[in-house]
C-alpha cells in the first residue's frame, strides 16, 4: 500500500442503485447463499463493534423461533458522527432494503428503526418514505414485513444494542449482561438482529457489486468502503465514502488544513493519532469501524480535547456499573489535578492503569472504550497535560 491513492467512492449515496431490482433478484436466492456472500465479502458492522454481518444473520437464522425482529440502530450519538443521518436523509430506501433482506434471511416479519431523539425532526419524512417503500416494493413482492420507527430518548448508552432493546421495552436504557446475546434473546425475549444504518445500506452494496468485488476493496483486515464523518480543523467537513486502506498521511493531505497535529480516529471512543504516526497508521487496519474522524491542528490544546471527552463520558455514563460511573469522574478529576500541579505528572500513569481496569471490568463499550482516547493522548501529548 505504498502508493495508496485517495479513492472517494459513491456506492452508498449513488442514485443509480435500483433497490427494487436488487431485492427482487436476492429474494429468489437461497438464504444461505446470501449469508455466504456477506461472509465472503467480509462486511463488518459499521457501527463500531465490527462483528461480521453475515455471521450475525447466520446465527439468527439458526434460532428456532417463529417470532424474530430486525432493528436498525439509528441512535447516532457518537460525537463527530453524522453519516447515518445523511443516509436516512438521502437514500433511506437502501436502509429499508437492507432490513428487508435481513428479515427475509432470518425469517422476521417486523422491523424497527431506533431513531435518535435528536433526529425526531426526520421522523415524519421517514414514515412517508416507509409508506412509499411498502407500496412500491413490499406489497408487489408480497413480502410479509413491516417497518416502524421507534424514537429514542437521547441517551448515548442506547447506542449499545442491549441498552437500545431495554429502551424499546420501556425500561431504563442500560446494557444487559451478556450472554445471552440479542441474536437469541433480544427484543421481547425473541431472536433479534441489530445492525447499524450504514451496515444495512452496505449489505445492499455487497449484493449490488458481488462479494468478490466488495472484498477486493479495502485491506486484509477491513474490506469494502467506509463512510467517514469528517470534522474539526478541515476546510472541507462532511461525509465522504472512501476505500478502507487510506494512510492518515494521505488523509491529512486530502482533508487537513496543512497544520494537522492529531487525528482522532473513531470518534471519542477511538484513538488520537499524532503527526509522527500518520505514515504508519492505515484507516481500517486494527481501527474501529465507527465513522467519526476529528482533525486537530496546532492551535488545539489536547488537554482541553481530552477534558471535553471525559466530560462527555461522565455525563453519558448510565451509572449502572462502578468502574464506568466512578472511573470517568476520577479520570477527569485526575487530569485536572495534574494540570493544576496538585498532583505530580507521574500520577498520569496511575490514571492509565485505571483505564486498563475499566476496560476489563466495565459492563459495556462506553466504559471499556474510555481508555482508547485517554491513553493515546497521554502517551502522545503528555507535555500538554502537564504544562
Amino acid at each position: 500500500m505504498t502508493d495508496y491513492k485517495v479513492n472517494k467512492l459513491d456506492y452508498i449515496f449513488s442514485k443509480d442503485c435500483n433497490c427494487k431490482s436488487i431485492l427482487e433478484k436476492q429474494l429468489q436466492r437461497p438464504k444461505e447463499q446470501i449469508i455466504d456472500d456477506l461472509i465472503e465479502a467480509g462486511l463488518k458492522g459499521r457501527g463500531g463493534a465490527g462483528f461480521l454481518t453475515g455471521l450475525k444473520w447466520k446465527f439468527a437464522l439458526a434460532q428456532q423461533d417463529e417470532t424474530k425482529y430486525v432493528i436498525c440502530n439509528a441512535d447516532e450519538g457518537e460525537p463527530g458522527t453524522f453519516k447515518d443521518r445523511k443516509i436516512l436523509t438521502e437514500v433511506p430506501c437502501k436502509v429499508f432494503s437492507g432490513m428487508t433482506l435481513c428479515a427475509n434471511v432470518i425469517g422476521a416479519t417486523k422491523g424497527y428503526i431506533y431513531l435518535r431523539a435528536e433526529y425526531n425532526y426526520m421522523k415524519a419524512k421517514l414514515e412517508d418514505e416507509i409508506k412509499t417503500f411498502t407500496e412500491d416494493v413490499l406489497k408487489p413482492f408480497k413480502i410479509d414485513f413491516s417497518i416502524e420507527i421507534f424514537s429514542g430518548s437521547g441517551a448515548y448508552v442506547c447506542g449499545e444494542e442491549t441498552a437500545l432493546i431495554e429502551s424499546m421495552e420501556g425500561k431504563r436504557g442500560e446494557p444487559r449482561n451478556k450472554p445471552p446475546f440479542p441474536i437469541s434473546n433480544g427484543y421481547l425475549g425473541k431472536p433479534t438482529v441489530v445492525n447499524n444504518v450504514e451496515t444495512f445500506a452496505s449489505a445492499v452494496t455487497v449484493m449490488r457489486l458481488g462479494a468478490e468485488a466488495y472484498k477486493n476493496l479495502g485491506t486484509s483486515d477491513q474490506h469494502g468502503s467506509k463512510l467517514l464523518s469528517i470534522s474539526g480543523d478541515t476546510p472541507i467537513p462532511g461525509v465522504y465514502e472512501i476505500e478502507l486502506g487510506m494512510r492518515l498521511s494521505d488523509f491529512a493531505k486530502e482533508f487537513g488544513d496543512g497544520d494537522t497535529k492529531a487525528i482522532q480516529v473513531g470518534g471519542v471512543a477511538g484513538f488520537s493519532v499524532p503527526r509522527k504516526e500518520f505514515e504508519s497508521t492505515i484507516i481500517g487496519e486494527g481501527q474501529t469501524t465507527g465513522g467519526a474522524i476529528m482533525i486537530f491542528n496546532s492551535s488545539r490544546s489536547m488537554y482541553k480535547v481530552l477534558h471535553n471527552f471525559l466530560e462527555f463520558y461522565e455525563e453519558e455514563s448510565c451509572g449502572q456499573c462502578t468502574p464506568c460511573r466512578v472511573g470517568c469522574q476520577q479520570l477527569k478529576k485526575g487530569i485536572e489535578a495534574v494540570k493544576s500541579g496538585e498532583k505530580s505528572p507521574e500520577y498520569l500513569e496511575q490514571l492509565v492503569k485505571l483505564t486498563d481496569t475499566m476496560k476489563f471490568t466495565a459492563k459495556c463499550g462506553l466504559g471499556q472504550s474510555v481508555g482508547n482516547s485517554f491513553k493515546s493522548i497521554v502517551q502522545n501529548f503528555r507535555e500538554e497535560l502537564i504544562y
